[in-house]
């Protein structure tokens, strides 16, 4: 009986530690459903080596930003990561802060949508499809944060990611004949995971 007792302790708090390594999909705090843009899918897992992050962007793009998109104005998005080592009764310590970008653009002439990502390298990605074109602008896939060494054992961690999206500088002139770049503004909130290594 106490065998049985020790092994679903054992599993309940496996399960508490790592519960807060993966987010929900688009619900907040209290429950209520997150229209605007956020963070689906967090993923913080290890390699051999690095302290992995996964993620995903939802409602990333408005149908004003589309319809921009589709008159050639490119869309850039920049993610913010940052890592700290939670200490109690201190101030927590960053360990890194990490920051690169997204990019879409659309060729009207052979209607081709090109995705630049710059987190592992910059890499140029070409589809046929929106898409695929999203998929690829929203994902963050792998992103090493930290080397394993560079992180205590028993310690907690907190992790913080958030995004920027925004259109590139327009002349003023053009503001009057392409309105909905008001539109382009858009930000996260920062989405943070607390977790123990």
């Amino acid at each position: 009986m106490n065998f049985k007792l020790s092994i679903s302790c054992a599993f309940l708090c496996a399960f508490l530690i790592f519960l807060p390594l993966i987010a929900t999909d688009g619900v907040g705090a209290d429950g209520s459903k997150i229209s605007g843009p956020h963070f689906t899918d967090i993923i913080v897992t290890t390699s051999d080596t690095h302290l992995l992050f996964f993620g995903e962007l939802k409602n990333s793009l408005t149908s004003e930003m589309i319809e921009g998109l589709h008159s050639g104005i490119p869309v850039q998005f920049s993610f913010f990561v940052e890592l700290e080592k939670v200490k109690s009764n201190w101030p927590d310590a960053e360990l890194t802060s990490i920051e690169f970008s997204h990019s879409l653009s659309y060729d009207t002439l052979k209607q081709l949508y090109t995705v630049e990502t710059g987190e592992l390298s910059q890499k140029t990605h070409t589809v046929k499809t929106l898409e695929e074109a999203l998929t690829l602008i929203n994902e963050i896939n792998g992103l090493k944060i930290v080397r394993l060494n560079e992180l205590e054992p028993d310690q907690t961690y907190r992790l913080r990611v958030k995004a920027d999206l925004y259109k590139k500088t327009l002349p003023l002139s053009l503001h009057s004949v392409i309105p909905f770049v008001s539109w382009w503004d858009l930000k996260t909130d920062w989405h943070s995971i607390e977790f123990i290594y």
